[in-house]
C-alpha cells in the first residue's frame, strides 16, 4: 500500500453546508488531498466566494437551499456539466431547533427533518444514478452522537441523525454492486462556534463533556475533514454501510 490510496486527485466532490464549520473543514481537507469541490450553501454568492477564496480555483460556490428539493436534479446536472463527473457527495448541511418537546411545534420538527433527511435524500437521489452509471462513488452523511445517545431538547435533530443510519444502510445495499459506497461520520464535540455557543457560559456542561471524553480534549474540525477524506478515498475502498465516530472515544466514555 502506498500513500496515493489516500489521494483524491482528479476527483470532484459536492459538499453541502461547506462555507462554515465542519463543512468548510471538509472542503479544505479534500482540496488538500487533490479534489475539486463544489460547495453548496444558502449564503449569497459574495459570502460563499469569500469563505472559499483561500482554496482558489479548486473550490466553486453554488447557491442552493437544501429544502428546494425540486431543484436538486437540475443542480446536479449543472455541476456535472460544469465540473465533470462527481464521485464524492458529502451531505453536511443542517439546522438546529433547541427546544423541549412540549415547546416544539410540529412545524419546528418538520423543518429540521426537511433539511437533514428530506433535503439530503433529494440531493443524493440526484447524484446516485450518475454514480451508478460511472461505476464509482462515495456518499457521506454527517451523522452525530445523537444518532446513538439521548440528548434533551433536540428531538428533530436526533430523529434526523438516527435516520441517516437507516438511509446509509439501504443506499449501501443498493449501490454496492455498482461501486457506490455509502457511509456516515458521527462527530463528537468539536471546536466550532456552535460548541462555544453551547459551553462558553456553562462551565458545568463543559466539564461534563470533557469528563465523558477519554482523550480529555475537544476535537478539531480537521479531524472530521480528514475522516471524510479517508472515507472518500481508495483507502476505504471496502468500507460501506457504516458510521465512523470521530469523538475521542466519547461514545464509550464513562
Amino acid at each position: 500500500m502506498t500513500e496515493h490510496v489516500f489521494s483524491l486527485k482528479g476527483r470532484t466532490a459536492v459538499i453541502t453546508g461547506g462555507t462554515t464549520g465542519l463543512g468548510l473543514a471538509i472542503a479544505e481537507c479534500m482540496v488538500k488531498a487533490g479534489a475539486r469541490v463544489a460547495v453548496l450553501s444558502r449564503r449569497t454568492k459574495e459570502e460563499g466566494q469569500s469563505a472559499l477564496k483561500e482554496m482558489g480555483e479548486k473550490a466553486v460556490f453554488y447557491h442552493h437551499d437544501i429544502t428546494d428539493t425540486g431543484h436538486a436534479p437540475e443542480l446536479a446536472d449543472q455541476i456535472i456539466r460544469e465540473m465533470g463527473p462527481v464521485t464524492i457527495l458529502v451531505n453536511n448541511a443542517g439546522n438546529h431547533c433547541k427546544k423541549f418537546i412540549e415547546d416544539m411545534t410540529v412545524e419546528d420538527y418538520k423543518r429540521v427533518l426537511d433539511v437533514h433527511l428530506v433535503g439530503a435524500f433529494a440531493l443524493t437521489k440526484a447524484f446516485f444514478g450518475h454514480m451508478k452509471e460511472q461505476g464509482k462513488g462515495s456518499i457521506i452523511f454527517q451523522a452525530s452522537m445523537t444518532s446513538y445517545i439521548g440528548q434533551p431538547q433536540v428531538a428533530g435533530y436526533s430523529t434526523a441523525k438516527a435516520g441517516y443510519l437507516g438511509l446509509v444502510h439501504t443506499l449501501a445495499a443498493e449501490g454496492g454492486a455498482y461501486g457506490v459506497r455509502v457511509n456516515a461520520i458521527a462527530p463528537g464535540w468539536i471546536e466550532t462556534p456552535m460548541y462555544h455557543q453551547a459551553t462558553d457560559n456553562d462551565e458545568a456542561r463543559r466539564n461534563k463533556i470533557i469528563g465523558r471524553i477519554p482523550m480529555k480534549r475537544i476535537g478539531d474540525p480537521t479531524d472530521i475533514g480528514m475522516a471524510a477524506v479517508f472515507l472518500a478515498s481508495d483507502a476505504a475502498g471496502y468500507v460501506s454501510g457504516t458510521c465512523l465516530p470521530v469523538d475521542g472515544g466519547a461514545l464509550i466514555g464513562f
